[in-house]
């Protein structure tokens, strides 16, 4: 495929935007609508809200510090709605603003007509080459406008976006008219009927909810993240005092009179991009999901960029981590359970707030999330460590039991998206050869 992309902007111009905000997927939010909020939520790039419709007010399109998080960041923006609700606006919006480091591939230039159907069409096959190209060139932001009102092919978008460590992003049009089948009748270019527009309708009125919400962080500050917990595991391997203690890191030990080789021992990863988790809702099934969903701060905060104080790094002998010290606004997104495992807990709301960087073999990435709360309650009967002396970033304290965690004498700051995660959720190698101690450098540690 070449440089640009399939001729899209001859759609229907009766998909015109209109004024009535979503209540369900469309988390775009204005200033009117959620004065109640904190003003982390209401802080909009005003100019460009003013000249936008109500209908097109996005944070990715209006909020500064979102756009800069994308713009250094790899997603996919997957527009979901019934044909002529709008979809092809919005993708136009999304192109405008992010110029050429965007591409739109709509499915409609491959003529795919949307219907209620048994099977996924063969024609996708080429629309996923196309998808995949753009991909492997490293395009930060790819737009896919199609109706996407089937799970299986949805699936097939996650798995690519798990392949090359894309975010996702749904956006709905908020159109007034993006549910009614007699209006929608009129504009959609395909002529479908009010009947076969109906047919559609069940599987695009329910909020598609993710395996899980939480941080996404860009591809740059992935990187930066990446390198601190990479200088963490080699210096930390080499260290005498670390040494003494390896017996809970056996099977890293080849010779450790040079150095114990953590990297080979964190041998798996999450997929896809570095997160810090909020709540998870196993797409809908978990305890209090649909709950999480609907709350305002969620929905209006949903595609919009943050930024995450990384306060520490940590290791156990399960997971290698980074502590996440969560602000006041921040906190309105964590769910009140989060840090409790036992009806008795009682701990500081956000102790949970992590980041997984590796995971020992056989270990799930939930585990690094326990293993910070293990931290906290020692912290928290008194037990602040002994201090084994300064290393490279901080002041590295032992917990025993192989508890290792490196106060950063200064804190990481990573930008992030606000978003959800839908892929299969498996953990994949942290490494792309077997050679012992090769670097995170490839596919690494993110």
């Amino acid at each position: 495929m070449g440089e640009t992309s399939p001729s899209w902007s001859g759609r229907t111009a009766a998909a015109k935007a209109g004024a009535v905000p979503s209540a369900s997927q469309n988390r775009g939010f204005s200033k009117k609508s959620h004065t109640f909020l904190p003003k982390i939520f209401r802080k909009m790039s005003t100019q460009s809200a003013k000249e936008r419709p109500e209908s097109l007010q996005f944070p990715f399109l209006d909020d500064e510090d979102t756009i800069s998080t994308v713009k250094e960041s790899k997603t996919f923006f997957i527009l979901r709605g019934l044909p002529g609700s709008g979809k092809s606006t919005l993708a136009q919006a999304i192109q405008d603003r992010y110029k050429d480091a965007c591409k739109v591939i709509s499915v409609d230039s491959y003529k795919i007509t949307p219907l209620i159907r048994s099977t996924i069409p063969e024609e996708y096959s080429k629309v996923d080459e196309d998808l995949v190209d753009y991909c492997k060139r490293d395009t930060s932001i790819i737009v896919l406008d199609d109706t996407h009102h089937e799970r299986e092919r949805l699936d097939q978008l996650f798995d690519i976006a798990d392949k090359y460590r894309y975010k996702v992003i749904f956006a709905e049009p908020k159109t007034h008219w993006r549910m009614d089948c007699l209006q929608l009748k009129e504009k959609n270019q395909w002529k479908l009927s009010v009947e076969e527009l109906k047919k559609m309708k069940p599987s695009l009125e329910k909020e598609f909810l993710p395996m899980y919400f939480g941080w996404f962080l860009s591809k740059r500050s992935s990187e930066i993240l990446r390198k601190a917990g990479q200088a963490f595991l080699d210096e930390l391997g080499s260290l005498k005092a670390f040494k003494k203690e390896s017996k809970y890191f056996a099977s890293a030990i080849e010779d450790p009179k040079i150095k114990i080789d953590l990297t080979s021992y964190f041998v798996k990863r999450p997929p896809g991009v570095l997160h810090c988790t909020t709540k998870y809702t196993e797409f809908g099934k978990a305890s209090g999901a649909e709950e999480y969903a609907q709350q305002e701060a969620v929905k209006a905060s949903y595609g919009k960029g943050f930024t995450l104080s990384v306060s520490a790094l940590f290791i156990t002998t399960k997971t290698v981590g980074a502590r996440v010290d969560l602000s006041e606004q921040q906190l309105l997104l964590w769910p009140g359970d989060a840090d409790k495992i036992l009806p008795t807990d009682n701990l500081p709301k956000g102790s949970r707030a992590h980041i997984t960087l590796g995971c020992a073999n056989g270990v799930e990435a939930v585990q690094t999330g326990l293993d910070l709360l293990e931290f906290v309650k020692l912290e928290k009967a008194g037990n602040k460590g002994d201090e084994v002396g300064e290393i490279g970033g901080g002041k590295l304290l032992y917990f025993d039991n192989g508890m290792w965690m490196l106060i950063l004498s200064k804190k990481i700051d990573v930008k992030a998206i606000f978003s959800g995660y839908y892929g299969k959720g498996k953990l994949v190698p942290t490494q792309s050869t077997n050679k012992r101690g090769s670097a995170f450098s490839s596919c690494t540690i993110i």
